[in-house]
């Protein structure tokens, strides 16, 4: 007992795979592969560091003599480097911090995460979206031919929308796909839901969604390579927000708020101002026939499902059932 009383005193406690795996996971400290305290605020510097290496990424992170299409394997974990902090980061936003506590053990039983800690964690997530964070060194993007003769296009690459040549817009997609499905998690979003109505200064779903579509739909694209990034991940926010919509896991307050937060969008696309550039006008358009299909009919959306991320779990997150064993003596 002195032992257990002493641990608690130091802040050592147990939380099982249950609590650390699950996408909607709500425990703050509960993750896998993740790093530093403040899960929010290391999400920033996990993308520093991600930044800085994707800048020297090149020719000199595969061996001499293996074909240059082989930079798309070594590129993958550095390009994805943030997905694990970013499923920690996630977490605070409707989060909960909980014990296994019992009865009389002095072991704090739940609280919320300060809504303040939700909100730096909400900001830090929707860098992940941004076209600074996604976009590709152009003499890296040089470098990546088409995949060699011998060489298929596995689970652990990135898959394209270009057919042979690498895609470095369906790197982007797949990417904010990560960020934008964990954070409409229908788990999650319904605890947006309840806890800001306990109490009204917590970030509630609403402004979650609000937050996300004014990082995307409603922030200025720049030209070029940064303004098709800008429109694919919005594409990826739309998709999602339509599925949250129709979910059946979620709760009726949930798809209630996202489906009016589409027939709000829809409003404020039909009367914004026509924008000069063809790409954001034509996103626009598109986006309103397709929320108004939707609006009409839930089942039938026609929007294209976004890009996943490659494979990325290390092996052995599954049960041990297909694994031969063979002893010797």
């Amino acid at each position: 007992e002195e032992i257990l009383q002493s641990g608690i005193r130091q802040g050592l406690y147990f939380m099982s795979d249950n609590d650390a795996r699950p996408p909607g996971g709500a425990h703050p400290e509960a993750h896998l592969w993740d790093n530093g305290r403040d899960a929010g605020g290391e999400l920033l510097r996990v993308l520093k560091v991600r930044e800085k290496a994707l800048q020297q990424f090149g020719a000199k992170n595969i061996p001499p003599g293996k074909p240059m299409a082989a930079l798309e394997e070594a590129l993958v974990p550095v390009y994805f480097f943030h997905r694990y902090q970013l499923e920690a980061a996630v977490k605070l936003l409707g989060g909960l911090s909980y014990r296994y506590a019992l009865r009389g053990d002095g072991q704090p039983v739940s609280e919320m995460v300060p809504p303040e800690t939700q909100r730096r964690a909400l900001r830090a997530l929707l860098q992940t979206l941004q076209p600074e964070a996604l976009k590709l060194p152009e003499n890296l993007l040089a470098q990546i031919p088409p995949r060699a003769f011998g060489m298929s296009r596995g689970p652990e690459i990135i898959r394209t929308h270009t057919g042979l040549t690498f895609d470095p817009l369906a790197a982007a997609e797949a990417a904010a796909n990560l960020t934008v499905t964990l954070l409409l998690h229908p788990e999650r979003a319904a605890r947006l839901v309840e806890y800001h109505a306990r109490q009204s200064d917590y970030p509630g779903l609403e402004e979650v969604v609000d937050a996300l579509l004014e990082a995307t739909w409603f922030t200025p694209a720049e030209p070029g390579y940064s303004g098709e990034i800008c429109r694919t991940v919005a594409y990826v926010v739309l998709y999602r927000l339509m599925q949250l919509a129709r979910d059946e896991r979620a709760s009726a307050q949930t798809k209630a708020l996202a489906e009016f937060k589409l027939s709000e969008m829809r409003s404020r696309l039909m009367k914004g101002k026509r924008s000069k550039s063809a790409g954001r006008r034509a996103q626009v358009d598109y986006a309103i026939r397709q929320i108004g299909i939707f609006l009409e009919n839930p089942a039938d959306i026609s929007l294209p499902a976004p890009q996943d991320p490659p494979a990325g779990s290390p092996i052995g997150s599954g049960d041990y059932s297909d694994c031969y064993f063979h002893f010797t003596d």
